[in-house]
């Protein structure tokens, strides 16, 4: 079924998935997905026109609709329908409650109602991108609604450890009101809707890394384990420590091992998850080595968020999802009652008759080792402060990169590995995602007792690096956080790492390497704004990158004026 999607850096040519999307999902799923976006910019405008107080159950369910729409998150389209459906319900009701407000609003996305796929489906001309021909509106609109898309997958997180945040609610209901097809669309207000995109950003990493120490602890540096052990086990894969806990709490005592996938790594470095004698150890590399992975591992896997790649055959009757993951098929777990964990009997019982993991998979020629380390966070970082503006003021350190990031299947991200090992060892290099992978199978070495490569965490940690830089460049009493010998590379897929790039250009950082492509939702004009105004650059390869680093000057322009 034809579509278009070019939300992420894998999508087709680097212009746009028009028949089946790269990421794995059919055209049928994505055109759901594009009505669903649809129907909650539809409630959200509902929200904004009643100027009513917003009912409670509406922002939940935003955050996790968006969260949905992510890429390698759900492709289950019988849950994308109900979403849909729950969606219509909520912006009823809201304009039930307030008829005599909305007769002066006849538009379609007030009123429109459907109950079937088909029905469904026929509304997708409507909802896609396309239906905004000016590309540089388009490029800015998509811009604002990919960044909205990430905010949700964290505040979806922070939002089960009981930490919600009323203006992050807020802005994304005014964010999806002020982009529906009935407004008249402006380059100076989406300029600024996307600037306040970046801010609430930097809040929502804020506020999970709150919800992490809260409800986990303070995490510590930690060696963690490559190897397998001889019970079987389940690997936990995606994002949500909540979903770790509670099995780690069910599975105990039950002689099998818990280990971590992916991004789901730094739960190692977290006091109230080491706790647990059976969360063994981490297994393999990044999402987009599942298929290796997953087929190896031999017991059940947990897929808690996005990261989900097409679900192979060998391994279909062993994986589960929960939370907005999702495929056709395979067991899904729910949310559980308020107050109450999740219900991960099944998959334990299923792992007790499994054998255990053999070793993962490794690439030809590339020697795998024992253990990695994790767990360098706000804390800790902070402990590293002294040492690195010692060693800024001698001339020990005399660079500080961040390479940081999603990873992904591009064959130019082998590139990321090639530049850091070929930088001065006379840096340190600050990362988080899983873009780890391409950096933490090496030794770096320290300088004096400061390891050179320092892993922050999840993707969302990257706003604990920019939190460090920030207090250096405080306590140095530089006019800004440019004025450090700061060089960022930063690596994106999907819409995390969108909004992660809103929030690096909110907190005033510029000349950000971007890699491994720009994003296909970039118009020429607004690549030339985010050069000129903010020094973005595209990430070429390491011998180039090398003898650019020094930064370059910059020009400021004023994008209305390219774009009237």
């Amino acid at each position: 079924m034809p579509m278009f999607c070019f939300q992420c850096q894998e999508t087709l040519r680097n212009e746009g998935c028009t028949q089946y999307g790269m990421c794995g999902k059919p055209g049928t799923c994505s055109n759901l997905m594009d009505v669903l976006i649809y129907s909650l910019r539809g409630l959200a405008l509902a929200v904004e026109i009643s100027n009513a107080p917003i009912p409670e159950n509406v922002p939940p369910h935003i955050i996790y609709s968006l969260f949905t729409t992510i890429t390698n998150s759900c492709f289950d389209e019988l849950k994308i329908e109900s979403l849909i459906r729950k969606t219509l319900i909520l912006r009823n009701e809201i304009i039930r409650q307030h008829e005599e407000t909305f007769v002066e609003y006849p538009d379609d996305i007030l009123f429109w109602n459907a109950r079937s796929r088909k029905e469904f489906l026929a509304k997708s001309p409507q909802a896609s991108p396309l239906i905004v021909h000016d590309t540089d509106i388009r490029s800015l609109r998509e811009l604002l609604t990919f960044g909205m898309k990430g905010i949700s997958a964290y505040a979806w997180h922070a939002m089960r450890l009981g930490f919600e945040d009323d203006e992050i609610s807020r802005f994304l209901i005014r964010g999806l009101a002020e982009t529906a097809p009935m407004v008249k669309y402006d380059t100076g207000a989406l300029l600024a809707m996307i600037k306040e995109c970046g801010n609430t950003a930097l809040t929502a990493m804020k506020i999970l890394n709150e919800a992490h120490t809260h409800h986990f602890g303070i995490p510590r540096p930690a060696t963690v384990s490559t190897q397998t052990g001889k019970r079987p086990g389940i690997l936990v894969t995606g994002h949500d420590f909540k979903d770790l806990e509670d099995l780690l709490a069910q599975s105990a005592g039950q002689g099998i091992d818990i280990y971590t996938h992916g991004e789901m790594l730094p739960a190692h470095a977290y006091p109230n998850l080491k706790k647990y004698p059976h969360l063994i150890a981490n297994y393999g590399g990044a999402w987009w080595r599942q298929n290796h992975d997953f087929r190896s591992f031999n017991g059940p896997v947990l897929v808690t968020s996005n990261c989900l790649a097409p679900v192979h055959k060998d391994y279909k009757n062993r994986i589960f999802t929960t939370g907005p993951a999702g495929w056709p098929g395979l067991r899904h777990i729910p949310e559980p009652q308020p107050g109450k964990m999740k219900n991960f009997s099944e998959i334990i019982q299923l792992a007790k008759t499994l054998p255990p993991p053999q070793p993962p998979y490794a690439p030809t020629n590339t020697a795998e080792p024992k253990e990695i380390v994790t767990g360098c966070g706000l804390i800790q970082l902070s402990e590293f402060s002294d040492d690195v503006i010692s060693g800024l003021k001698s001339g020990e350190i005399e660079n500080i990169f961040v390479i940081a990031g999603c990873d992904g299947r591009h064959i130019n991200r082998r590139f990321y590995e090639e530049f850091a090992e070929k930088i001065t060892k006379k840096s340190i290099i600050l990362t988080a995602g899983c873009q780890k992978y391409r950096l933490n199978k090496k030794d770096y070495g320290k300088i004096g007792n400061l390891p050179r490569l320092l892993d922050a965490g999840q993707c969302g940690d990257i706003w604990v690096i920019m939190d460090f830089l920030l207090k250096i460049t405080e306590k140095m009493n530089l006019p800004s956080i440019n004025d450090l010998p700061l060089n960022v590379h930063f690596a994106w897929l999907e819409q995390k790492s969108t909004a992660i790039l809103l929030a690096l250009l909110a907190a005033g950082i510029k000349n950000i390497t971007l890699g491994p492509t720009y994003p296909a939702f970039f118009s020429p004009n607004i690549i030339r704004f985010l050069k000129e105004n903010y020094g973005l650059k595209k990430f070429q390869n390491p011998e180039i990158e090398l003898r650019n680093l020094e930064p370059e000057v910059q020009i400021t322009i004023n994008l209305e004026e390219i774009l009237l």
